[in-house]
């Protein structure tokens, strides 16, 4: 007991003489990301029951959304609660991503924040907002009629993203045949 009092107050007075650092702490903003994404894996854990998500005002996209571009991967089902667009609040995700969970259902894999660009241009990025550390990608054209010039940040917390937990598409995530958006035919 002697031995670990002393240890104890060893560092209270290393702490105390130890000399004040001018500008951030280290390790600070690290913290800081962490923190929110724990918030979000506190807030967005009742959603892994599908119903829960859609009660909470996250209304479903019946398509299964894949990379189009040629790349690999997919989003699974978006789940838009448009009263969180422009939110950088991790307790306020604009979208909720599921997957297939192969019994009938859905599972929860990701989520989605997307703030509208200031000015709608997609030749600037000066109001380029970024949370947990991490830029957000964009200025994007908008995915479908009436939606604007916009800035997206993807957060794999459900399910790992062999290219990284902020990337767009996650290649672990499928669309089941029949399942995705049909193409528009081209015209003759």
């Amino acid at each position: 007991m002697a031995r670990t009092l002393a240890l104890v107050l060893a560092g209270a007075t290393a702490l105390a003489v130890a000399p004040a650092v001018a500008g951030p702490e280290p390790g600070r903003a690290e913290a800081e990301a962490a923190a929110d994404k724990a918030v979000t894996y506190r807030v967005t854990a009742p959603y892994q029951q599908h119903a829960n998500g859609v009660q909470a005002g996250y209304r479903p996209d019946q398509y299964c959304v894949f990379d189009r571009a040629g790349g690999t991967g997919a989003l699974g089902y978006p789940h838009f609660n448009h009263a969180y667009d422009n939110s950088t609040d991790p307790a306020k995700p604009t979208a909720l991503f599921y997957e297939d969970d192969g019994k009938g259902g859905k599972r929860l894999v990701g989520v989605e924040w997307l703030v509208h660009d200031r000015d709608q241009s997609l030749k600037t990025d000066d109001d380029r907002p970024s949370m947990f550390g991490v830029p957000f990608k964009g200025p994007n054209r908008g995915n479908f009629p009436g939606q604007p010039v916009h800035y997206a940040l993807h957060l794999w917390l459900w399910k790992k993203n062999p290219k990284g937990q902020f990337t767009t598409y996650n290649p672990a995530v499928t669309c089941l045949p029949g399942t995705t958006r049909p193409q528009p035919r081209p015209s003759s």
